[in-house]
C-alpha cells in the first residue's frame, strides 16, 4: 500500500512512514525522510526559485479529457485538469502519460526529470545576470499514480504532472529553428547561448517553449543538448549543438563574451518540432 507524502509530494510505501504518522491519513501523513529532514532526491528542483511547482499532490481529470487528450507527441499524451488539494487547489494543470505501446517508460520520466533539474540550474544562474527586468521560471513536474479507480487500462500507471500554462507558445527547438522576431524568442536564444557559455562547452538548453505572463515566462518540456547524449531522446548530442549554433545569432541580449563552437556545421534540418532520436544498442551476431 503506497500514499503520497504531505510533505515531499511522493508516493511511499508503507514502510516509509512512522505508524503514528501513517495513522493520521493521506495528506497528513509525512515520510520518515521528511519527519527527519533528510531532502528529497529531486531536491534541487524542489527549492530553485526559478522553478513553478504543483504544490499539490492531487488532481482531477475528467473521464472525457483522458478518452480525447488535448495534445498528443510521439510517445506522450496530455490532458488538462484541476488541483484538488494544496495551495494551487482549483487551479487548472496537465498531465502527462506515455501511450500504451511504449517501452522503456520509466526511463523517460527519469529523464524527463533530469533534464528540468539542469534547466533549473542553468535558468537561476541566467535569472541572476538581470539582463532583463522579468523573471524566467521552469514548471517542475512530479510523476505520480492513476488512482486505482481510474479506467482499468490506466489505474496504477504513472503520469507527470505539472501547473497548465497559458498562451502556449513555442520559441526555438533543439535543431535550431528560432523564432526571433519577437523580443521573447531573443531573450529564449540568448539563454540558450548562456547555457552553452556557463557549461564550457558541454550542454545547450533549448527546445524552449511556454508562456509569457505580465512578471515574465514560464517554460516546459526543455531539451538538453549534451556531448555525452544523457539526456533522452530529444538529445541530439553534439551534432545538435553544432546544428543549432549553425542557426544562432547573436543579439542585442547575448554578450559578447560568452563562447561558441568554432565552425559550426548543420547536421539537422532546423524544424520547429521537437526532434527525437534513440540512443544506439550494441548487438551481436545471431546464433542460429
Amino acid at each position: 500500500m503506497d500514499r503520497v507524502c504531505s510533505t515531499c509530494n511522493r508516493n511511499k510505501a508503507r514502510s516509509s512512514y512512522r505508524p503514528n504518522e501513517w495513522h493520521k491519513g493521506p495528506g497528513l501523513s509525512q515520510c520518515t525522510s521528511c519527519l527527519h529532514g533528510h531532502a528529497p532526491d529531486n531536491s534541487s528542483s524542489r527549492y530553485s526559485s526559478s522553478g513553478r511547482y504543483n504544490k499539490s499532490n492531487s488532481v482531477l481529470v475528467s473521464e472525457s479529457a483522458l478518452e480525447k487528450p488535448f495534445a498528443q507527441g510521439a510517445f506522450r499524451l496530455v490532458a488538462k485538469g484541476i488541483y484538488i488539494s494544496g495551495p494551487r487547489q482549483g487551479e487548472d494543470c496537465v498531465i502527462k502519460w506515455f501511450k500504451s505501446d511504449v517501452v522503456f517508460s520509466d526511463t523517460y520520466f527519469t529523464l524527463d526529470i533530469k533534464a528540468v533539474n539542469k534547466a533549473l540550474e542553468i535558468v537561476d544562474k541566467f535569472n541572476k545576470l538581470n539582463l532583463i527586468n522579468k523573471v524566467i521560471k521552469v514548471n517542475v513536474p512530479e510523476v505520480w499514480h492513476f488512482t486505482d479507480d481510474s479506467p482499468a487500462e490506466r489505474a496504477g500507471q504513472r503520469y507527470l504532472c505539472e501547473p497548465f500554462i497559458q498562451n502556449y507558445q513555442k520559441f526555438n527547438s533543439n535543431t535550431g529553428w528560432n523564432d526571433s522576431s519577437i523580443p521573447w524568442g531573443k531573450v529564449m536564444q540568448a539563454l540558450s547561448h548562456f547555457s552553452y557559455h556557463i557549461s564550457g562547452g558541454k550542454y545547450v538548453l533549448c527546445d524552449l517553449q511556454g508562456g509569457i505572463y505580465r512578471h515574465g515566462a514560464v517554460l516546459s518540456d526543455p531539451a538538453i543538448l549534451s556531448r555525452s547524449r544523457d539526456y533522452g531522446v530529444t538529445d541530439l548530442g553534439s551534432d545538435g549543438i553544432s546544428s543549432f549554433f549553425r542557426q544562432h545569432t547573436c543579439n542585442d541580449y547575448c554578450r559578447s563574451g560568452w563562447i561558441k563552437p568554432d565552425n559550426p556545421t548543420r547536421r539537422f534540418n532546423p524544424v520547429r518540432g521537437t526532434t527525437m532520436i534513440r540512443h544506439a544498442v550494441p548487438a551481436r551476431i545471431s546464433r542460429p
